[in-house]
């Protein structure tokens, strides 16, 4: 019984992400995409500005 539980919790889960990438086909593109100093290299979080003093 609760392998059966299991099975259909990972199959609902499995379900929905298959309908959210056919709803929205390019959201994780954009979440992978991040933002790098030029300089240094390092991901820039938020507007500011690099510690290194590069621009980002």
């Amino acid at each position: 019984m609760l392998v059966k539980i299991i099975l259909l919790f990972l199959l609902a889960m499995v379900l929905i992400g298959m309908v959210g990438k056919l709803l929205f086909p390019d959201r994780m593109p954009r979440l992978a995409r991040k933002k790098t100093c030029p300089r240094c290299g390092r991901p820039q979080i938020g507007r500011k500005p690099c510690d290194c003093g590069g621009k980002a």
